[in-house]
C-alpha cells in the first residue's frame, strides 16, 4: 500500500491509455460524466484525429494507494485558432476529444476525494501553459477551470425527461400522434436499433439521408464520409447499454430516415439525423424524435439531451437549458488576442427543425 499523490503521472503512450479503459469507464460512470468525457469518445477520437491534430495527448491519472484510478483529466497538447488574427494558432492545452467531432459536456471524471487535488493541479497548469477549455460540464468540467480563467462562451444545451407522456403540449402529443397514424398509413414503420446493433451500413444510410437534407435545405455539413472512421471506431466500442444507438424509420423501399445519438447512463445523447425530404409533409422529423423517446425510455434512459443549440422545435418538445462554459486560462499571447474572437453557436449541418 502506498501514500496517494497530489501530483498526477501523465500517460501519453495510446497502448497505455488502452489498458486504463475498464478502470477509467468505471470511474466516469461513478462520477456521472457524459458520454463525452469517457475513454469510448475520448479514445475513439484520438485515434481518428490524432493525424490532423499535430497534438500529443497527455492524459493526466491520479492514483490511489492501492493503484486504482481516482482520476483522469484527458488533454491535447496543440495548436489552436484562438483569433483571426493569429492564423497559425496559439500552443496551448485543451480537452481530448473535444473541437473536431463536436463534443458536448466536456468533462473529467474525478472521485471526490480528488477534486482538490485536480483543481490545484490545474492552477499549476496555467501558471506554465495557455488552458483552452471548450464546452465544459458545470459538474464534472467546470467545476475544475482554475482561478483567474476567463469566461469565453455560455452555450444553450436543452435537455427534457425521456418520458412520451410529458413532450410538449397535449396539442403537441395530439399532432404526434395524427402524423404518426397517418405515416404508418404509408408503410412508414419504427425500430430501435441499440448499442452494439448499429453497424457500418446503417451509419452510411445516415450519411446519404443527411446529406440529402442538407442540399434540399441549401446547408453545408461537417457530418459526411470524413468523419465516418470516428464513428466506427465508436461503433466498435459499444455494449448493451452504451454507446450508438439509432431510430430508423423503414419505408416500403427501404430506410427514409435515422435518428442518431448515443446512450450511457441514464442519459440519451442526440447527436444528428438525417431524413428523406418528401416525407415532411408528415413531419417524419418530429415523429422520429417522438419515437426516439420512447425507446431510449425502455432502454432506462431517464433524460432525452438534445445537445447544443437552441433551435425552435426543441423548445416545443418542452426542453429546457443547460448550459456549457468555454474558458481560457493561464498565459501567452493567445489570452490577449481573446478580445473579439468569435466561436460556433451550433454544431454545423445539425437540423434546425424537426
Amino acid at each position: 500500500m502506498g501514500i496517494p499523490s497530489a501530483l498526477p503521472e501523465i500517460v501519453c503512450d495510446t497502448v497505455e491509455l488502452e489498458k486504463l479503459t475498464p478502470a477509467w469507464r468505471d470511474l466516469a460512470a461513478a462520477c456521472e460524466t457524459s458520454y463525452f468525457a469517457t475513454p469510448d469518445w475520448v479514445l475513439s477520437w484520438w485515434q481518428a484525429f490524432r493525424g490532423e491534430t499535430a497534438g500529443t495527448a497527455m492524459v493526466a491519472v491520479w492514483r490511489g494507494p492501492g493503484g486504482e484510478i481516482d482520476a483522469v483529466v484527458p488533454l491535447l497538447d496543440s495548436r489552436q485558432r484562438l483569433h483571426p488574427r493569429l492564423p497559425g494558432g496559439a500552443r496551448c492545452l485543451t480537452v481530448l476529444g473535444s473541437g473536431a467531432a463536436a463534443a458536448d459536456h466536456c468533462g473529467f471524471a474525478v472521485a471526490p476525494a480528488r477534486a482538490d487535488d485536480v483543481r490545484s493541479w490545474f492552477a499549476a497548469v496555467a501558471r506554465m501553459h495557455t488552458l483552452w477549455l471548450p464546452n465544459l460540464d458545470h459538474a464534472t468540467g467546470a467545476a475544475f477551470v482554475p482561478p483567474g480563467a476567463r469566461l469565453v462562451e455560455r452555450t444553450a444545451c436543452p435537455t427534457m425527461p425521456a418520458d412520451p407522456t410529458r413532450i410538449g403540449s397535449s396539442r403537441f402529443r395530439k399532432d404526434l400522434r395524427h402524423y404518426t397514424r397517418r405515416l404508418t398509413a404509408e408503410g412508414v414503420k419504427f425500430r430501435f436499433a441499440a448499442p452494439g446493433a448499429v453497424d457500418e451500413h446503417l451509419f452510411d444510410v445516415l450519411l446519404r439521408l443527411h446529406a440529402r437534407r442538407q442540399e434540399v435545405l441549401g446547408r453545408t455539413t461537417m457530418f459526411d464520409t470524413a468523419r465516418k472512421p470516428f464513428h466506427l471506431a465508436l461503433l466498435r466500442r459499444a455494449a448493451p447499454g452504451r454507446g450508438p444507438c439509432a431510430m430508423v424509420a423503414e419505408g416500403p423501399d427501404g430506410p427514409v430516415g435515422v435518428l442518431y445519438g448515443f446512450l450511457w447512463g441514464d442519459t440519451f445523447s442526440y447527436y444528428q439525423t438525417g431524413w428523406d425530404p418528401s416525407y415532411a409533409r408528415l413531419s417524419l422529423g418530429t415523429v422520429l424524435v417522438a419515437e426516439t423517446v420512447s425507446a431510449v425510455r425502455a432502454e432506462g434512459a431517464t433524460v432525452f439531451d438534445f445537445l447544443r443549440g437552441a433551435e425552435e422545435y426543441k423548445y416545443r418538445f418542452g426542453a429546457v437549458d443547460r448550459h456549457d462554459t468555454t474558458w481560457l486560462a493561464g498565459r501567452g499571447l493567445s489570452r490577449l488576442l481573446l478580445h473579439g474572437r468569435t466561436t460556433a453557436k451550433s454544431r454545423l449541418g445539425k437540423a434546425s427543425t424537426a
